[in-house]
This record gives structure tokens, sequence and C-alpha cells, in this order.
């Protein structure tokens, strides 16, 4: 049986937020273990940091949607 689910659009944010909120950490994971190894390809880490930091832009579009505008 399929049922249809519909989200709206507010879970639908808040649901792909949580999922770039945990890419970031794996990144940062991810970074931190290379720089720890020593061994890591700068290139490639250069590579991760920029990816980390596209999805911190993301992540900060989102919030900014989720979060109401509160006028003075």
């Amino acid at each position: 049986m399929n049922a249809h689910i519909e989200m709206d659009p507010i879970e639908v944010l808040r649901v792909k937020l949580e999922v770039l909120r945990r890419q970031h950490r794996d990144l940062d994971d991810a970074i931190h273990a290379m720089e720890q190894s020593r061994r890591g390809d700068q290139l490639a880490l250069r590579r991760l940091k920029k990816q980390k930091l596209r999805l911190k832009d993301e992540i900060a579009r989102l919030e900014d949607q989720l979060t109401p505008d509160i006028i003075a």
C-alpha cells in the first residue's frame, strides 16, 4: 500500500536543514581526519573546506527562511 504523505513547506525546509547539518558535520569530521593524518592531499582538503563553506551558507539561508521576520 502506497500512502501519499504530504509535508508542509516548513517541515520540508526543516528536513533539508537537518540533512545539510549532518553533511556539514560529516565534512568537518573528514577534514579533521585529513588534517590529523598529515598525509592528506592539500587540494582535496581545500575542496572539502570549500564544500563545507557552501553547506554553511545554504544552512544559513534555510535558517533565515524558517525564522520569522520581526518588525520592531
